[in-house]
C-alpha cells in the first residue's frame, strides 16, 4: 500500500504531530502511557481511509485532521478496552497497557481516549463527525455483546455472523470513510456512499482475519486460535451448517470441551477444509471486496481513487 501512503504522506506526517498533541495530559502517569501508545501505533489504516476519502471529494482541511484524530482516538480506546476484556497481555508485539499498568488503569486510559475523541469534535463544532462516530461506538459495543451471547451456544447462523462483524469490525472503518468524505464535501449523499464503501471493505477485512486462523503464507500452518477461544468465524459457521448432524455435534463438543487439545483442534480444522468452509469464506470475502471496488467506479479515475482501490485490495491480500 505504498502508493496510497505516498499520496497522503504530507497529511499523515502532519496528522502524527497533531495526534500526539491531542493526547497530551497534565497527569504524568497518563502522559507516559500516551507516549507508550503512540510509539507502538499500527499501520494507521483508518486515518489513511479518512484522508483518501476526504481527498476524493476535495482538499484536506482542519476538519479532516480532526476527523482522523477522532477515529484514531476511538479506535485506540477500543483496543485498550478489548485487551482488558480478552485478558490479552500483548498488542502488536508489545506488552499491552493492562499488562504494564494493570486493568484498572487500562480502563481509565480507554475512558480518557474516548473523552478526548469527543472533545476534539465538540470544541470545534464538528457535530456531524461526532454523530457518525458515536453511532460506530454504539454498534461496536452491540456487536461485541451479541458475539459473546451467541458464542455460549455455538449455534450462529450466517446472517447473525454478518450482523456481528458489520457492527463490531466494519462500523469504525465505515465511519472513517464517512467522516473523511463529510469533512471535504458536506454532502450527505456522498457521505452515505463512502460509509457503505467502508462497510463492505471492513467486512472483507474481517473475513480475511477469519481465514488467517486456517493458515497463510507467513504462518505456513493453521493456528486454530479462534477455535481455542470459541470464536465463531465464517469458515466454521459454514461447516457447522453443512455437515451431517453427528459431525456437527462432535465439532461443537470439541470446541466447547476439548479446545486445548491440539489434535482435536487439528481434526476440526481439517473438517472445515473438507466441508468447503475455507473456499466459501474466501468467495464471500472477494464478493464484498468487489462490491467496495464497484462503489469507487462511480468516481472519475484519479490517483486518489487508485489509492483507495489499493487499500481495498490490501485488506484481502495482506499476509498478517
Amino acid at each position: 500500500m505504498q502508493f496510497s501512503k505516498n499520496l497522503i504522506a504530507e497529511e499523515l506526517a502532519t496528522f502524527e504531530h497533531k495526534f500526539a498533541q491531542s493526547v497530551k495530559s497534565q497527569t504524568p502517569l497518563l502522559d507516559r502511557i500516551m507516549k507508550y501508545i503512540i510509539k507502538r501505533k499500527g499501520k494507521q489504516l483508518r486515518p489513511m481511509f479518512v484522508f483518501l476519502s476526504a481527498k476524493l471529494h476535495g482538499p484536506v482541511n482542519e476538519s479532516t485532521y480532526r476527523a482522523a484524530a477522532m477515529v484514531e482516538l476511538l479506535h485506540t480506546a477500543t483496543l485498550v478496552h478489548d485487551d482488558v476484556v480478552d485478558e490479552s497481555l500483548e498488542r502488536r508485539g508489545f506488552l499491552s497497557v493492562n499488562a504494564l499498568w494493570k486493568n484498572k488503569i487500562a480502563v481509565l486510559v480507554g475512558d480518557y481516549l474516548f473523552s478526548k475523541g469527543l472533545l476534539v469534535a465538540t470544541e470545534a463544532g464538528d457535530f456531524n463527525h461526532l454523530n457518525i462516530l458515536s453511532e460506530a461506538v454504539k454498534q461496536m459495543s452491540e456487536g461485541e455483546l451479541l458475539q459473546m451471547e451467541k458464542a455460549r451456544k455455538l449455534n450462529l447462523k450466517e446472517d447473525i455472523y454478518f450482523e456481528i462483524i458489520r457492527n463490531k469490525t466494519a462500523s469504525l472503518l465505515s465511519s472513517a470513510c464517512a467522516v473523511g468524505a463529510w469533512s471535504t464535501s458536506k454532502d450527505e449523499k456522498l457521505t452515505e456512499r463512502m460509509k457503505l464503501f467502508g462497510e463492505k471493505t471492513g467486512i472483507a477485512f474481517q473475513i480475511k482475519d477469519d481465514l488467517f486462523d486456517y493458515g497463510n503464507e507467513d504462518i505456513g500452518k493453521p493456528t486454530g486460535n479462534d477455535l481455542k477461544e470459541k470464536k465463531l468465524t465464517l469458515p466454521l459457521i459454514y461447516t457447522l451448517n453443512n455437515v451431517h448432524h453427528t459431525e456437527r455435534k462432535k465439532i461443537i463438543y470439541i470446541i466447547k470441551n476439548e479446545n486445548k487439545d491440539q489434535d482435536k483442534i487439528k481434526f476440526v480444522l481439517q473438517k472445515v477444509i473438507e466441508a468447503g468452509g475455507i473456499n466459501y469464506a474466501s468467495s464471500k470475502m472477494i464478493q464484498y471486496r468487489d462490491e467496495a471496488l464497484a462503489i469507487l467506479t462511480e468516481y472519475p479515475e484519479s490517483d486518489i481513487r487508485k489509492g483507495l482501490e489499493e487499500l481495498v485490495l490490501y485488506t484481502t491480500d495482506r499476509k498478517y
